[in-house]
Formats: structure tokens, C-alpha cells, sequence
């Protein structure tokens, strides 16, 4: 009798420390030093609510940069359903969609004879990343100088103003928020036209 006695102290201590005493010290600390990171990092714009910097977006537009392909399920950067194909890099069907995803770049962004960066043809693990590489940015940078009426030089420029680099540089690569550079282009493109506006 003793020992179940003293067992049901012991749950009932660990419940209330590892169940409800941490997670609050943790999230009361989370949310003092990082209110903007302990909120899901969101995005807003006038006021709306337009995204995460965490969790990509799929841009379709000529336009805008596009992200990474998701293979989350039923739609793309599906956060309720976070994962990848599941396809072993040998197996043919993984090989025949990046084969297609390949050529539609190609046709998309016309891009000479400039190979495709590997992240714009393949998805990540989790179908979720938000970031692209500054290369991959590049590849898009004449579609959407076109599609905007801007000079190539000025896509590039907004492209290298938004890369983020590591804060140890041997300690992962560039990276640029694809959510970040699209809006970035949207006020490049109305700071433009007001300029244009006020001459």
C-alpha cells in the first residue's frame, strides 16, 4: 500500500512539473525575449494578416517568386499536413516529376542555358519551407523583370538586399523568404510608381 502511495505522489509531482510548471516557464520566457517568435513569426500588411516567415506560400503569378514544391496533401503548404513525397530518390516516379518540374522552369523562365537550381525542382521534408536559394531567386529574376517592366539589375539587387545569411557562416547556406522578397517586389513596384506619379 505504501508504494502505490508513494507512486501516485510521484506521477502527480512529475505531471504538475514536466506538464504544467515547464511548459509555462518555457512559453512566459518564449514570450518575454521573443514575443514576434513565440506568436508564429506572422506577417502582416496594412493591418491584414498575410502569412508566416516560417511557413511557405505557393505563388503562381509570372510576377512573383515561387517557392520550393510542396507535396503536402491535399494542397499545397498544407501546415496541417506537413511532409514529402515519401519517394526514394532512386524510384522512378520522384525521377519522372522532377524530369517535369525541370522543363515547366525552363518554359517558365526562360533561362538560356542556365542549369536549375536543385530547390526549385525538388521538395523539401517537411513541404513547408518558406526559403529559396539566392541562386534560385536569380533563375526567376528575368520572368518577373518582364512581367513588372523592371530592369534585370534591379530584381537582382532587391534579391541580394533580402538574402539572409547565417549568423556562423560555416554553419548552413544563404537563404532568401520568398514571402519576404515578393512583398519587398510589391513595394518596389508602388514606391516606383509613386515616384513615377510625383515627376
Amino acid at each position: 500500500m505504501i508504494w502505490l502511495r508513494s507512486s501516485l505522489v510521484l506521477l502527480i509531482f512529475l505531471t504538475l512539473i514536466t506538464g504544467l510548471l515547464y511548459p509555462l516557464l518555457i512559453t512566459g520566457i518564449s514570450v518575454t525575449l521573443f514575443p514576434d517568435k513565440a506568436a508564429g513569426s506572422l506577417i502582416e500588411q496594412d493591418g491584414k494578416l498575410i502569412g508566416s516567415a516560417l511557413i511557405g506560400q505557393e505563388f503562381t503569378g509570372t510576377g512573383y517568386f515561387h517557392g520550393r514544391p510542396s507535396m503536402t496533401a491535399e494542397h499545397p503548404y498544407n501546415a496541417m499536413s506537413s511532409g514529402g513525397s515519401n519517394l526514394a530518390p532512386t524510384n522512378p516516379d520522384l525521377l519522372h516529376e522532377i524530369q517535369q518540374r525541370a522543363i515547366t522552369l525552363r518554359l517558365f523562365n526562360f533561362p538560356k542555358d542556365e542549369s536549375i537550381p536543385v530547390d526549385l525542382a525538388t521538395a523539401s521534408g517537411s513541404g513547408l519551407d518558406p526559403h529559396i536559394s539566392p541562386d534560385a531567386a536569380e533563375f526567376q529574376a528575368e520572368r518577373i523583370a518582364k512581367a513588372r517592366h523592371l530592369p534585370v539589375a534591379t530584381v537582382n539587387k532587391l534579391i541580394r538586399d533580402n538574402t539572409e545569411s547565417p549568423s556562423l557562416y560555416y554553419i548552413g547556406q544563404p537563404v532568401v523568404n520568398v514571402l519576404k522578397l515578393n512583398l519587398a517586389l510589391d513595394h518596389l513596384k508602388v514606391a516606383d510608381h509613386t515616384k513615377t506619379g510625383g515627376q
